[in-house]
């Protein structure tokens, strides 16, 4: 949602006053995670998958996420100030992942800073680090102004759909022979997450070195009124090579092959030093009305926080600079952590989830969906060893290219890849209230600890970063 500034009647911290957060989340009526605007399937979601493992695929990123722009002398300062990564080394044209962390070092949200020139940035990602992003902004006492370009509407109702920008990507093994032949020719050389310039139809476009799907491509952006021509030529281009044009129903299951966990919980629901930003946000803020879903089930909220360490962000904590949950991060580093994996799931366990649809309703397990399975903003699965906590999955879907259920979640430290492990699919009591959840079942399924991330090309073709870095 986007922040006017005009009188707000209520905050979230006012409805916390009411109600327990995970009562709140947990029967949230908010329904589905809406990729907006872009269509479900160009093709089919199981080729536009395999496209991208195989030859090239064309990722229409323009709609589901905000940009945030930040504008003035203090803003490289800012985003200093909120990100645990160095920004000792930050130079025009180069990008950044930003994932802010609250006071207590637990991960509100996370995306792609880039800085575009010398005082400007541009973040993009979800809503909860964007809206951390602007409340900074606005109390901190830096000299910068932000300017928000929400995502788009999940239903536009008939009215037209403007951005700031289209933002693509072009991904795959053929990728650069794509963007070659867009280019005339070779195009210069970009460094990984460094950007630059090529030519798409006689327009020079901005872009960055980005990998999403295994094999490094594109993300290019520009003008919205320039998007139909520039995804028009991309498209044209691609087609002796394989292009796909990915839709909104395979698109989020590429991290699970990649190893990206895009959704935990933003961790602003408690904490007195946090008090400030919840009287900010709105009641109707993605933080008010956001779900809360799966079998793991804690009146404490603050047991859904997760900290970078087991996000995979540990190598990249640095602490040579001032920034919010400094101090309790530099506590927490101290400590075993969990770790990322991904859990590949029992076909045989899977199919009998699914085959249940087929009988007495009273008997039903919670529906499976494909080819992504997540019903909840936040999703949080209990993981077990021997009838015991030992993770949780916390992202789920199906990857045609590797032919099984995944998910991405975490572990505690000394659990080994190869690991069999019990996941509980499906929530306690019969379900919760969600828009989301049918009356169900819950199933147990063995799964196997595994690497992330789990494809093999993205292991070992992707640069080293916020993928790759996890404890394999």
């Amino acid at each position: 949602m986007e922040r006017n500034h005009l009188a707000v009647s209520q905050s979230l911290e006012d409805l916390l006053k009411a109600k327990n957060p995970v009562d709140l989340l947990r029967n949230s009526q908010i329904g589905a995670y809406v990729y907006p605007v872009v269509p479900a399937e160009y093709t089919n979601w199981r080729d536009e998958q395999r496209a991208w493992r195989d030859t090239c695929v064309l990722f229409d990123q323009s709609h589901h996420m905000a940009n945030v722009y930040m504008e003035g002398p203090d803003a490289v300062k800012l985003a200093s100030y909120l990100g645990f990564n160095s920004f000792a080394k930050f130079p025009v044209d180069r990008a950044k992942q930003l994932a802010p962390c609250s006071h207590d070092g637990h991960v509100i949200g996370d995306g792609i800073l880039f800085h575009l020139e010398p005082n400007k940035l541009v973040f993009v990602g979800r809503a909860p680090a964007a809206s951390w992003i602007q409340f900074q902004a606005e109390t901190g006492g830096f000299n910068v102004t932000t300017t928000k370009d929400d995502r788009s509407p999940s239903n536009p109702g008939g009215k037209a759909v403007v951005r700031s920008c289209y933002r693509y990507q072009i991904q795959g093994p053929n990728a650069w022979k794509v963007i070659e032949k867009l280019n005339g020719g070779p195009p210069p050389e970009i460094k990984f997450f460094d950007m630059g310039y090529i030519n798409i139809g006689g327009r020079k476009v901005r872009a960055l070195r980005h990998g999403m799907a295994g094999a490094p491509g594109l993300e290019i952006w520009g003008p919205y009124e320039e998007r139909e021509e520039i995804r028009t030529a991309i498209v044209d281009a691609g087609k002796e090579f394989g292009l796909a044009q990915v839709g909104a129903r395979a698109y989020a299951t590429n991290t699970l092959e990649s190893g990206w966990i895009p959704s935990p919980l933003p961790a602003v629901y408690t904490g007195d030093k946090m008090k400030t930003y919840r009287q900010w946000l709105p009641a109707a803020s993605y933080e008010g009305t956001g779900s809360l879903g799966g079998s793991f089930v804690s009146n404490n909220i603050a047991d859904y926080y997760v900290t970078p360490y087991e996000m995979g962000y540990g190598p990249f904590v640095k602490f040579d600079h001032d920034f919010i949950g400094r101090e309790a991060l530099e506590k927490i580093s101290k400590e075993p952590q969990r770790k990322k994996v991904t859990f590949a799931w029992n076909a045989e366990d899977v199919a009998k989830v699914q085959r249940s649809m087929f009988g007495p309703i009273e008997q039903r397990y919670k529906y499976i969906d494909l080819p992504l399975s997540n019903y909840a903003s936040a999703s949080y699965d209990k993981v077990l060893i021997g009838g015991k906590l030992a993770g949780l999955s916390m992202f789920s879907g199906y990857s045609y290219n590797e032919g099984s259920m995944l998910s991405l979640g975490i572990v505690e430290h000394d659990v080994e890849i190869g690991t069999e492990v019990t996941l509980v699919w499906g929530e306690e009591g019969g379900g919760t209230k969600k828009a989301t959840v049918e009356r169900h079942k819950q199933m147990e399924i063995r799964a196997v600890v595994s690497p992330v991330p789990y494809a093999k090309t993205a292991r070992e073709e992707y640069a080293a970063g916020w993928r790759t870095a996890a404890v394999k």
